[in-house]
C-alpha cells in the first residue's frame, strides 16, 4: 500500500528524546503504526516494537519494575507499544519508563482513548506529549499528489472519506468500508466494559448518521431506542473517545435568545458515516450533500487545529428563532465565523442577530469553489495569529 506522508510526523519527531512519553491516539486503521515507522530516526537508532494485543507482551509488561523494563528495552533507544490500552498496567509502565529511563523514547499508540486515558491520566501527569491522528487530511493529499487533482476528488472524498486504505485502493471502496466500519466499530466500542446493550450502539450510530449537521436531542434518541438519557450520553461519549464521532457545542455568552445546551454531532470520517447508512450514491444527486460538505469542512479544520497545534475551540451558533452560524472558531477572545455552503450560488450573509451582539469577529463563506483556501495547512494558524 502506498504510504502517504503525515503532517504529524515532524511534530512528533521534534518532541522525541525530551524525557517524555509520546502518546499517539487515533482510530484503528487510521495509520498510527505507519506514521511511527515513517519517523526519520537516525539509522543507528534501534526500535523495539511491542504489540499490546499479544499475550506474551502482557506477561512481560504487566507488573514490571524499572529494572525489568530496562531488560526488555535492551539496547533499543526507541520502544513502541502499539494498542497500549490493552496492557492493564500501562499507566505505571509508562511512568516507570519516564521516571527511570529517560534516555529511551517510548511511543505508545492506542485506538481507544476512553480506556487509555483512564489508565494514564494520573500516572502520566507532566510526563507525556499527546497527539491525535485523524484520517488523511486534504493537505496531506495535496502534498502527496497536487492541489488541482485533490480539488477534483472532492465528490469522492465526501462519499468514501479519507481512511488510508480507502484512499489508496480506488475501485474497492464500498467493500473495504463495510469491513472497516464493522471491525473498527465492533472491536473497540463493543468491548468497552459496562456496555449492557451493545446492539443499541449500532442503532444509535445509524440515527446519528442521519442527523449530521442538525442539533441532536438526547431525549428523542432515548425514546426511539427505548433506553434512558444517561445511557445515550454515555454511549455518545464512548463513541467520541473511540474517534467515531465528535460533538460540536453551541457558542453562547448567556444572551437571551442564544441556544446554550444544544450540540451537533459529526463523524470523523464520512466514509464510515455513509457505510452505516449504506448510501454511496454520487454526492451531486444526494439530498444530504450540504450536510456532508459541512462535515467535511469542519473535519479538515479540526485536523489542522491538531496538526498545527493551534488549540482553538470550535462551536456552532444558533438562536431560538433559528438564526444560525455553521461554525464558530474561538481563539484568544476572537471569533472566526464561517457559513458553509455546498451550492456556491447560494448567498450567505452574517445575521444581524449576531452582529448586533458581538464585535470581535471575522466572517467568511466557504463553498465548493473556494474551500481549498480554508482547509490548507496554513490558513487556520494564520487566521488566529494575524487577526
Amino acid at each position: 500500500m502506498v504510504s502517504i506522508p503525515r503532517q504529524l510526523a515532524p511534530k512528533i519527531q521534534k518532541d522525541c528524546f525530551k524525557g517524555k512519553v509520546i502518546l499517539l491516539l487515533g482510530a484503528r486503521q487510521v495509520g498510527k503504526s505507519t506514521l511511527i515507522k515513517m519517523l526519520p530516526f537516525d539509522s543507528e537508532i534501534e526500535v523495539l516494537w511491542l504489540d499490546g494485543e499479544n499475550a506474551d507482551v502482557h506477561l512481560l509488561l504487566e507488573n514490571a519494575n524499572s529494572e525489568r523494563l530496562k531488560q526488555i528495552a535492551g539496547n533499543h533507544k526507541v520502544v513502541v507499544i502499539d494498542e497500549a490500552q490493552k496492557i492493564n498496567t500501562i499507566g505505571s509502565v509508562l511512568k516507570l519508563f519516564s521516571d527511570y529511563h529517560k534516555e529511551i523514547q517510548v511511543i505508545a499508540s492506542g485506538s481507544s482513548a476512553f480506556e487509555l486515558r483512564n489508565s494514564l491520566n494520573e500516572p502520566l501527569t507532566g510526563r507525556k506529549f499527546e497527539f491525535n491522528l485523524f484520517p488523511i487530511s486534504f493537505q496531506e493529499m495535496v502534498n502527496h499528489s497536487n492541489l488541482l487533482l485533490e480539488i477534483r476528488q472532492l465528490p469522492k472524498r465526501l462519499c468514501y472519506g479519507y481512511y488510508p486504505e480507502i484512499v489508496t485502493n480506488s475501485g474497492t471502496e464500498e467493500r473495504l468500508l463495510k469491513f472497516l466500519s464493522e471491525s473498527y466499530l465492533y472491536k473497540d466500542i463493543f468491548l468497552f466494559k459496562g456496555i449492557k446493550k451493545p446492539e443499541k450502539i449500532l442503532e444509535l450510530l445509524k440515527l446519528l448518521a442521519w442527523q449530521i449537521g442538525s442539533e441532536v436531542n438526547y431525549n428523542e434518541l432515548a425514546k426511539t431506542l427505548k433506553i434512558d438519557n444517561q445511557t445515550i450520553e454515555s454511549y455518545v461519549n464512548m463513541l467520541e473517545q473511540a474517534f467515531v464521532i465528535y460533538k460540536l457545542p453551541a457558542f453562547n455568552t448567556n444572551q437571551r435568545k442564544e441556544l446554550k445546551k444544544s450540540k451537533k454531532i459529526y463523524f470523523n470520517d464520512l466514509g464510515i458515516r455513509n457505510a452505516l447508512i449504506n448510501d454511496f450514491r454520487p454526492v451531486e444527486i444526494r439530498n444530504d450533500n450540504g450536510a456532508l460538505f459541512e462535515n467535511f469542512i469542519i473535519n479538515e479544520f479540526r485536523k489542522q487545529n491538531e496538526y498545527q497545534q493551534v488549540f482553538a475551540n470550535f462551536y456552532f451558533w444558533r438562536t431560538t428563532d433559528q438564526k444560525e452560524i455553521d461554525l464558530v472558531i474561538k481563539k484568544n477572545g476572537l471569533l472566526h465565523l464561517f457559513e458553509i455552503k455546498w451550492n456556491p450560488n447560494k448567498k450567505a450573509v452574517l445575521t444581524k442577530s449576531f452582529s448586533n451582539i458581538y464585535t470581535n469577529y471575522t466572517f467568511d463563506v466557504i463553498n465548493t469553489t473556494n474551500f481549498f483556501e480554508f482547509v490548507s495547512a496554513d490558513f487556520l494558524h494564520t487566521l488566529v495569529t494575524n487577526k
